[in-house]
């Protein structure tokens, strides 16, 4: 059974799909599809008290939204479930009543105050904290009594003393623990809730998970886990253990560091493609052979290798992603460009949530004139500013354009040549651009600039006869009649 490749994500319900919890789930996936194996998502909602309403929901549609599936959960089923833990509670149960029953745990009575006692003595010996065993030995009417008080007990895993502890980490290589530094810990709440390092443990087994990829936080879990293994004398997965994630001043990325955007649900909403993301989610800690960094999802499948998981901090560089998701726009068919930026100009108040046949049309060109700039989709709102305001304010430098001699002349010639066009195309705006160039013996910059300053207000922009054309004839002959006349003043 543990020679099929099974691997799993484990999501808490705790709130919505971080980047570091989507790449856990992508470097589950890759592997999973690279080698033919299962790709299986298990709920981990034992801490009650953090769950949130709606956070599994989030956790799945997102990484739909990504572009990940998986073959067993608790929406699809499978042969190993329930594959929520709240669910699989008879099943720990069974397992810890093992273990007390060969006195490999054994139950606790110690109160938090008790416990905090403990812990601020050892702090002030300069030790570090760890559970003092006061109840590994206690006897049964010991037991009974501190029960009689009202006491509920947890249970607490018997750890061997003098062992080393060792395992082959795929991205570490060997990572060895003495067991004389790890106290005895709990497995089981007083609540009767297991632990995160007993369930998952039983779990993975259960589940005959044969990989666990995570990252490196859970290095330190590692050990506990393997000690719960040996005791049931099965055999531990494969663990890869991978680097954590950083900003760009190299500090560990944080849900509270605003200058990152760190929730798919909001790369969503910007307007990200979800192909982007899965690309630079993919390369966040992983590299493949080459210099080539654009990868279809069906092409990180197949050149997917762990050994390649990296050694050093990912470092999260959000102009990489702005550049790569410009990229996957740029490639985009217009349909799709226009399913990610209009819903931005709407809620920017710029259009109506219902378009006429001639708003729509209109919009599509609209968005097509700066798909290849877009970086994501509502940057829209802000490129297609000047397209919904009525008045221009030139600036200082677009002022130094519009002062230059020649300007009144190139303009009033150029708003003649316009009003006497019938079809107002860019092809047509375009040749009475030359023909102003013919007329005024003005060209370059001398002529494009001042004509699209006068129009746009701005300095640079796309194809100047599209942004005309846009802008529609009555607003842009208003622009340059007003603009001679303050000129010629």
């Amino acid at each position: 059974m543990m020679n099929d490749i099974r691997v799993r994500y484990a999501p808490s319900p705790t709130g919505h799909l971080h980047i570091g919890n989507a790449r856990a789930a992508i470097f589950n996936y890759l592997f999973a599809r690279s080698q033919n194996g299962k790709f299986i998502i298990r709920v981990e909602d034992t801490d009650q008290k953090r769950n949130v309403e709606g956070g599994e929901y989030n956790q799945l549609e997102y990484l739909k939204w990504l572009g990940v599936d998986w073959d067993e959960s608790v929406d699809v089923g499978g042969d190993y479930g329930p594959y929520r833990q709240m669910e699989r509670l008879d099943l720990y149960k069974e397992h810890w009543q093992a273990l007390l029953d060969k006195d490999l745990a054994y139950k606790c009575y110690c109160t938090e105050e008790e416990l905090e006692e403990s812990r601020e003595e050892q702090l002030a010996r300069g030790e570090m904290p760890r559970y003092s065993g006061k109840c590994r030995h206690l006897a049964s009417d010991e037991q009974e009594r501190l029960e009689a008080e009202g006491r509920k007990p947890s249970i607490r895993f018997r750890v061997p003393q003098n062992k080393t502890y060792s395992f082959d980490d795929i991205v570490k290589e060997t990572v060895s623990f003495d067991s004389n530094g790890i106290g005895d810990f709990v497995i089981v709440k007083k609540d009767g809730i297991p632990t995160y390092n007993f369930a998952v443990v039983i779990d993975d087994h259960l589940m005959a998970i044969s990989h666990v990829l995570r990252g490196e936080d859970h290095i330190s879990n590692t050990p506990k886990q393997l000690m719960i293994y040996e005791a049931f004398d099965w055999a531990p997965p494969v663990f890869g253990h991978t680097t954590l994630i950083v900003n760009e001043q190299r500090k560990k990325l944080s849900k509270r560091d605003e200058s990152i955007v760190q929730f798919i649900e909001q790369y969503s909403e910007l307007g990200y493609l979800p192909e982007a993301l899965f690309n630079f989610i993919s390369l966040l800690g992983w590299s493949p052979k080459g210099e080539e960094e654009i990868f279809t999802r069906e092409e990180l499948i197949n050149i997917f290798d762990s050994e390649r998981l990296s050694t050093s901090p990912a470092v999260f560089d959000p102009m990489k992603l702005a550049w790569l998701n410009n990229h996957y726009i740029k490639e985009a068919n217009l349909d799709t460009v226009v399913n990610l930026a209009l819903p931005h100009l709407v809620k920017a108040g710029k259009l109506p949530e219902k378009l006429s046949g001639e708003q729509e049309a209109w919009v599509r060109e609209l968005i097509a004139l700066y798909q290849k700039e877009l970086q994501y989709g509502s940057e829209i709102v802000e490129l297609t500013e000047l397209f919904f305001r009525d008045d221009i304010t030139y600036n200082e430098e677009a002022m130094a354009i519009l002062n230059e001699e020649q300007v009144p002349e190139v303009l009033k010639t150029f708003s003649e040549e316009l009003q006497s066009l019938e079809v107002w195309t860019p092809e047509d705006i375009k040749k009475k651009i030359k023909a102003t160039q013919k007329a005024t013996a003005q060209k370059g910059k001398k002529l494009f600039m001042p004509i699209r300053v006068a129009t746009t207000g701005q300095m640079h922009g796309p194809e100047l006869p599209q942004s005309i054309a846009l802008l529609g004839k009555d607003t842009v002959v208003s622009r340059l009649n007003d603009l001679v006349q303050s000129l010629e003043k």
